[in-house]
């Protein structure tokens, strides 16, 4: 009974807390502490726009001085209440830290039912975003996220929506990674075109919303000399594709080339992409060259910003994924609790960056002994919208039968998606 006095007193105070804040005319937002860091959640409404309402969840990673940019990740249409996978998704998260970013999962509400309310920047999306970066930067500490560099991903709508913000904000973009997007009319600005850009799509039977759009747009940014790529996964379709595999790496050459050369001193400016480092991709035959000695037409051939990016690029349209071929890093934290013939092992992991996390093996003095979860994986993604699920992830702990006058060693190890073993960490009890 006491208990749910406590909680109801807790709901009362923080209902007055939220009336109060509103009072004061400051944001209304949510904080909650995952283990990688911290996830605030913000919804900004305005009768200038002409959607209903936009929601942005927001991962920052713990223990960094400062970011060096935001990673954006667009839902398409109908996809409403599913943007907020992305900051819980532990893939995710590890790039965030690996490159102090901070990562946004958008959930942008139509006012009419339909994603034309709110896929076009000018819809007032574009300024909500900008307002919730702001607030959340002045919330949380890290005012730097008001202006910092973005890193956008759009799927079909979100897609038209990543296209329009690069029209409206080239110079804010580090780089775009379309998924099915959908055609953007007019024009780009000439500031557009140094922004990296690919696109992915399929093929006219399973993309046929946007098949003709993502050639439209690629021509139309190459034709000026855009550094502008594009996937044909023709295996695939609109929504089914593995493009995390895909997107990651081209982020990653990006970043390498656009931040600046000693990022944890905190970001200052973008730099310029390396022209000297680009590579060319015939999008017939899949033929790899330096930039400067594509024998063909240049602006009719995928712009990719370096060799690593080119090779993975050839792989992905002709396989449709990106083998993983790198260990997942080693948990860490190993922790056991010795209970009456058992013993409660804990332990912590960051995620693999380029396939996050599949399992945990569980090892007795080097033998096999248990897979943590036993069956499924400890988060997946889905190939429609590319959400991390489930994002309620349960605590890494496993409880073993403890042998009789054996103490043993307790060895962890993360296996990631694509059958990869991390180092076994031990602990001996």
């Amino acid at each position: 009974m006491n208990k749910i006095k406590g909680m109801i007193l807790m709901c009362g105070l923080l209902l007055l807390l939220m009336v109060w804040a509103q009072g004061q005319g400051l944001p209304l937002h949510q904080v909650r502490q995952v283990p990688n860091g911290k996830i605030y959640i913000i919804t900004q409404t305005d009768p200038r726009y002409t959607f209903d309402s936009a929601r942005y969840t927001i991962f920052i990673p713990d223990s960094m001085s400062s970011l060096n940019g935001v990673f954006i990740h667009q839902h398409g249409c109908t996809m409403e209440g599913t943007g907020a996978a992305t900051a819980y998704d532990l893939q995710y998260q590890a790039f965030a830290k690996k490159w102090h970013l901070a990562i946004v999962g958008p959930d942008l509400y139509a006012a009419k039912g339909n994603c034309r309310n709110w896929r076009d920047a000018s819809s007032g999306s574009g300024t909500a975003l900008i307002k919730a970066l702001t607030e959340i930067g002045a919330l949380s500490g890290h005012r730097e996220l008001a202006n910092l560099p973005w890193l956008l991903w759009g799927h079909s709508g979100g897609g038209y929506w990543a296209l329009s913000m690069l029209k409206q904000y080239p110079e804010r973009i580090m780089a775009l990674f379309g998924y099915s997007p959908s055609a953007q009319p007019g024009a780009y600005p000439p500031a557009a075109l140094k922004v990296p850009v690919l696109l992915r799509h399929a093929g006219p039977e399973g993309d046929a919303c946007c098949w003709q759009a993502s050639i439209d747009e690629f021509h139309k940014l190459r034709s000026g000399g855009g550094y502008t790529g594009i996937a044909y996964t023709p295996h695939q379709t609109h929504n089914y594709s593995y493009v995390r595999y895909m997107a990651i790496p081209f982020y990653e050459a990006v970043l390498q080339q656009r931040l600046p050369q000693k990022p944890a001193a905190g970001y200052t400016a973008m730099r310029p992409v390396n022209p000297a480092k680009a590579w060319l991709a015939d999008t017939v035959h899949y033929n790899l060259y330096l930039a400067v000695a594509f024998p063909g037409s240049k602006l009719n051939a995928a712009w990719l910003p370096d060799s690593v990016t080119a090779v993975k690029w050839r792989e992905y349209v002709i396989t449709g994924t990106v083998t993983d071929r790198t260990p997942p890093p080693a948990p860490y934290g190993l922790q056991v609790i010795k209970r009456q013939n058992a013993a409660v092992l804990t332990w912590k992991a960051d995620a693999d960056v380029e396939s996050g996390i599949s399992h945990f093996n569980i090892y007795r003095n080097n033998i096999l002994v248990s897979r943590w979860p036993s069956a499924g994986t400890y988060q997946q993604f889905d190939t429609n919208g590319d959400n991390g699920y489930p994002l309620e992830l349960p605590r890494m702990e496993i409880t073993l039968t403890d042998p009789v006058n054996d103490p043993g060693k307790i060895a962890v190890s993360t296996v990631n998606h694509f059958g990869l073993e991390s180092e076994r960490v031990s602990i001996s009890r």
